[in-house]
Order: structure tokens, then sequence, then C-alpha cells
């Protein structure tokens, strides 16, 4: 379906507000917010600009319609939203507007994720917003009591990403809401989904929530001016700084504009890589092949509080001469849970590859069906669990050889895509 991209103009006779009829009843303040109009007018600066084009054809204001009901049949509830085990920009700023949205609902959220931030940017954006997320690992979970949450709330993930989303569910807590612009991943038995894989920002979607009037952000109210620079720092991220965005994307950030803290965003970007994140990407130099334009790189082991090295290190080859596309990965390791799994990136700038496809492609699936990875436009990722053949890396003699293997079995895979006629596997 095409996203209509019309906007209101002021010469337009159509309204966003109705007047009243005197015969009608009074409406509950329970419920003072319309399921048929947005809460702003064209009267109002804020109105400037909306994003709802036509009534009948405009998806966004659709689905701005469908999310109210949903959080209206929802009041004074509480929910988790899960993000995936390392959120990115996007999904850290949306899961805030998400909250800060249904918190006008008496609906009360917390926000988790089971692995760790460890690009700088994403420690900056939550340091210095009080973005309100917390890590909750896999084990951490088994001790909430979740019999006082009535709903789940998956954004900018699919649940395909996440550790904790299994345990939540045999909870029984019902999923209530999908939020995602990445391709679809399975089939979703949400009461509410609005996956948009075509939208380059999962920000760009909860821009379009709040032009249509579900939240009013007012510049004055400190909370609304630090959610609002998250937004633009996670449009600007998935949109690599705007040079991949489309119309909606360029109007979600010109109606952000007007709300957020330039200071505060610079201050976001200005944090500095660490060590260990330079040492990852000199290591992604030392290890890359190059062949038919594709840069291929292991990394070897890494904490697991490094694990966002692997994507930035994809970003860094992407950009040398005669590459159009990069793949970064390593064995993340958790020392405290044992835990290691095989972890990846992909950053393209040819337009006619497809991270969803190629990455589900060259990976495939598990026993339950589940891909190993997925994409949006321009990057990609991927998470092989290790399983039986995870820890026991005290002996540096086993460990190497058991990373030589999963190196030789990813590459093999990449390269049966990347040259199809050739055996990246010599025999001897």
């Amino acid at each position: 379906m095409q996203l209509n991209s019309s906007f209101i103009k002021q010469s337009d006779s159509f309204s966003l507000t109705t007047e009243s009829n005197p015969e009608e009843p009074d409406v509950d303040k329970e419920t003072e917010i319309s399921l048929t109009k947005p809460i702003l007018s064209t009267s109002t600066p804020e109105a400037v600009g909306i994003y709802v084009g036509q009534r009948s054809n405009s998806l966004a204001f659709q689905k701005s319609e469908e999310l109210q009901k949903t959080l209206l049949s929802h009041r004074h509830e509480r929910q988790l939203i899960i993000l995936q085990d390392f959120p990115d920009p996007d999904a850290l700023s949306c899961a805030w507007t998400y909250q800060l949205i249904a918190q006008q609902y008496d609906i009360k959220c917390e926000i988790i994720y089971a692995g760790t931030l460890s690009h700088q940017e994403n420690i900056a954006l939550v340091k210095l917003t009080g973005l309100p997320a917390q890590r909750w690992t896999p084990q951490t979970i088994k001790t909430k009591d979740l019999s006082c949450y009535q709903g789940l709330v998956l954004i900018d993930n699919q649940g395909t990403t996440s550790q904790l989303l299994t345990s939540v569910e045999q909870a029984g807590i019902p999923i209530v809401a999908v939020i995602d612009h990445h391709s679809l991943q399975a089939e979703l038995k949400s009461e509410f989904v609005d996956v948009r894989p075509y939208v380059r920002a999962t920000a760009t979607i909860f821009t379009q929530y709040l032009q249509s009037g579900l939240l009013a952000l007012d510049s004055s109210i400190s909370q609304h001016v630090k959610c609002a620079t998250a937004l633009m720092h996670g449009l600007r991220s998935d949109t690599n700084r705007l040079m991949q965005a489309q119309e909606e994307d360029f109007m979600a950030a010109a109606y952000l504009s007007r709300f957020y803290d330039a200071q505060l965003l610079n201050a976001i970007l200005q944090a500095n890589r660490s060590k260990r994140v330079m040492d990852v990407i000199e290591r992604s130099l030392k290890n890359r092949i190059v062949q038919n334009n594709f840069s291929i790189a292991g990394v070897g082991y890494l904490r697991y509080d490094d694990r966002d090295a692997i994507p930035q290190a994809a970003d860094f080859l992407v950009t040398e001469e005669n590459v159009h596309t990069a793949v970064v990965y390593g064995i993340v390791h958790d020392e405290d849970d044992e835990l290691e799994v095989v972890i990846g990136s992909l950053r393209t700038t040819k337009l006619t590859l497809d991270p969803d496809e190629f990455i589900k492609e060259a990976f495939g699936q598990d026993s339950t069906g589940r891909f190993f990875g997925g994409g949006r436009t321009g990057a990609g990722g991927f998470e092989i669990p290790m399983g039986f053949l995870s820890g026991g890396n005290e002996n540096s003699a086993y460990a190497r050889m058991k990373w030589e293997v999963f190196d030789a079995q990813i590459k093999q895979k990449l390269l049966k895509l990347v040259n199809p006629k050739d055996n990246p596997i010599q025999s001897e």
C-alpha cells in the first residue's frame, strides 16, 4: 500500500476538528480523546504540516486512529515494551515516545532490553536525556513478577531479536502492539500491527503518530524536548544522516525540528569511540577479504559489552573504495551467563541489494522456522546461537579451533552468494 504524502494546506477547506452537536450526549472525561479525530486543530501552530492526507487513503492517519482505539481499550493497565537485545537510537526513542503517548491513557510502561548499550552514541543518548530504558537479562526476568503486566509491546523489532520474548509469552502476557519498519519476519498475533518495511525509520512512524495528534509536543516541557531530540537522532541514524531519507522522513524531521534541542543532539553525536571499539575496527581491516565489491571480515571473540563495535566496523569497511557491501561478524561472549552467539552486521550502498533477502538466504532458519537475521534498506544483521558449543574457552587452542570453524562456515555461506560459481572452501 502506498502511503499518501499529501499535506493539509492553509487554503484547504478540510478541518481536523468538527463542530459539536448540542443534541449529542456529553462525552465522559475519561474518553475525551476522540476516536475519530486527532487532538490538534489547523488553527494552532502545531497543526501546520500535519501528515494526514485524505482520511480515506492515508495509512498514517488510519494507523494513528487504530492505535488510539487500542490504547483506549487498555486504559489503566501496565505494559512491557520489549526492544531488541542491543537497541539502537531508533528503537530507544520510539519506545520512549510510546511510553509518553500511553501515559495519557493511564497506561504505565516499562522499556526493557536483554543485551547491553555498548555504542557510545546509545550510551550518551540514554544518559543525557534520561531515557527510561532498563536492562533485564534472561536470568533477571525469571525473578520478576510478570503477573502485574497485562500487555506486551514490540517496537522496532518483531520479537526475533530478543531473548526476553519467550519468558514473557510463557507468562501469558498477550502482544498488544507491534510497530516496526523491518520486513515481516513471521505471522504476528497482535491486537495492533503497524509494520511498514518501506519506511526508513520507526521514528518516522512515531513522528506521524505525533503529527496526527496522539501526543501534542510542547517545547516548554523538558521531557518532550528530550524525546523529540531522541526521535531526531533515531531518524537521522536509520537514514544515514538523512542521505537515504524519503519524503516522509524529511517531513518528520521538519516537524521534529520545532521541538528538538540541537545542542543536546550534537553532544550525543560527539561521543567518542572507546579504545576497544577502535581495536575491533582495526581487526576488521586486518582480517577482511574483498571479492566482487563485498568486504567480509571476521573479528574473533568480543566481550558482550563490545557487541556494538561490530556494526561500527561494518560502517567503516563499507566506505572503502570499490566496496559496496561490508559484512562484519564475531563471537560475542557473555562471561556472566556463559552465553555465546555469533553476531554479524551488514552495510550496503548498493541499491539493488536487499539486506533482508540476502541475510535470510545466506543463513536461513532454525528448527522452529525463525530466521537467524534480517534487514532493512542499507543495513541488516544476524545472530546465530552457538548452543552446545558455548563456553569452554579456557583452553586457548580449543577456542581458536572453534572460531576457525565458525569463521569458515560463515564465509562459506556468504561467498556462495557473492561468488556462486566458486568453491569458497578449497580442499587440499
